[in-house]
């Protein structure tokens, strides 16, 4: 299969040269186009429904990035919109709570197992960011190690510009699935560590998407109990995807506080801090969390009604079964491909992975690859672990599939 035309990008480009000035960047963050493939991709979408999104030059793409994470089920998911949409008639913005709180904080506890207490925040840098100043006060300590990506707060943001060291310097990274890195920092900071903070299945900004090797899990907790600290189990991308209990519930290991965020309401914007009564009192009055927004009903009524959906459904029982056919299926054609590329990562967070090659090829060859993918019109970024939704359609995977190969193929005849 020869690669696609280029797609047309002029409303996109006019609206991002527009964007230029009035907007630093014209769009934050890993949003902005350098993070794909400049020029190929779209920069400014339209619409989407189900698994399906277009772009405001009428292009239409299978949705592997699925927002990077929050939908689970489908944009446009009806039933979760009009529950929405009804409670905006009895209004979602107040001084005080609704009792939208405790429906949703008792449906957590029932499904999440360290959930014995939970507070709502909106997004996952603010879950994670809590549950950290959570654990400094429960353990009246300063040392953070953590490992993976929590957001763009001061504590764990990659890039420092604008943040003084001294808002940073109490935390420390470890590698994922190295216990003894792990263990070596709990040695050293013994006496001030406050917590471990791990993302359960590992990120690709520094390794493929990996799950954690038997006993990494337990290694995290059994290090911070043996130093008097807390661990945290980061599952802003794992929540409501790996299992409706989370990373915590498939693997077995329970952590001290979670936080919970992304798919939990399927593109509303709604995270959860959750862990032990003990320690999460401290929020009680010793630590201070709180906004004029966490409060809103609106984010409460989606994330109840996904849950409601996925219980309903079963819908991860049938996303693992058809992700696992399409990791195999991947698989199967990456083994075709005749130079270096791997599928990472487990059935509902897929990952294609071009590793470092001798001659240095691996980079051309990415980019070649998400070039001929993009025209094809399916929508991944090169650098970040795709995602499948309960509405992509068993059509919509197979093309995937055959995407894939067609491009893979293009890829080793130009470059071999």
């Amino acid at each position: 299969m020869s690669m696609k035309d280029k797609l047309n990008q002029t409303n996109s480009e006019a609206l991002y040269n527009e964007a230029l000035e009035l907007i630093p960047g014209a769009i934050l963050g890993i949003r902005r186009p350098y993070n794909f493939v400049p020029g190929e991709y779209p920069i400014f979408i339209d619409r989407g429904a189900g698994g399906r999104i277009w772009d405001v030059d009428g292009n239409e793409y299978i949705d592997l990035l699925c927002s990077y994470g929050p939908i689970i089920l489908g944009h446009r998911e009806k039933e979760i919109d009009d529950a929405v949409a009804a409670q905006t008639a009895k209004g979602f913005c107040f001084n005080l709570a609704q009792p939208l709180q405790n429906e949703l904080a008792k449906a957590v506890r029932r499904l999440i197992p360290s959930a014995e207490s939970s507070i709502f925040v909106k997004t996952g840098s603010d879950a994670t960011t809590a549950a950290v100043r959570i654990a400094r006060g429960y353990t009246d300590r300063k040392v953070i190690l953590r490992c993976g990506y929590h957001g763009w707060h001061e504590w764990c943001v990659e890039v420092k510009g604008g943040i003084p060291e001294k808002l940073y310097e109490d935390v420390y990274p470890f590698k994922y699935n190295d216990v003894d890195s792990l263990a070596a920092l709990v040695e050293k900071h013994r006496d001030d560590l406050a917590g471990i903070i791990v993302t359960p299945v590992g990120h690709p900004l520094a390794y493929p998407v990996v799950e954690p090797e038997p006993g990494f899990l337990e290694a995290c907790r059994d290090l911070a109990h043996g130093a008097g600290a807390v661990v945290i189990f980061d599952e802003i991308r794992t929540g409501f995807r790996v299992s409706l209990g989370g990373a915590q519930a498939r693997y077995g290991v329970t952590p001290d506080l979670s936080v919970f965020g992304k798919a939990m309401g399927n593109g509303y914007p709604i995270s959860a801090v959750v862990g032990k009564k003990e320690v999460m009192a401290v929020v009680e009055g010793k630590v201070f969390i709180s906004s004029t927004f966490f409060p809103n009903s609106l984010e409460m009524v989606a994330a109840l009604k996904t849950i409601e959906i996925l219980e309903r459904e079963n819908a991860l029982d049938v996303l693992w079964e058809r992700g696992t056919k399409l990791l195999a299926d991947l698989g199967h054609v990456t083994q075709k491909a005749g130079f270096p590329v791997e599928i990472t990562g487990i059935p509902v967070m897929p990952y294609v992975f071009f590793p470092k090659d001798d001659q240095g090829k691996y980079k051309a060859r990415r980019t070649l690859f998400h070039t001929f993918a993009i025209r094809a019109g399916v929508f991944m970024q090169p650098y970040h672990h795709s995602y499948i939704a309960v509405r992509h359609t068993d059509e919509e995977l197979a093309k995937v599939v055959q995407v894939f190969e067609d491009g893979l193929a293009y890829v080793g005849k130009v470059i071999p």
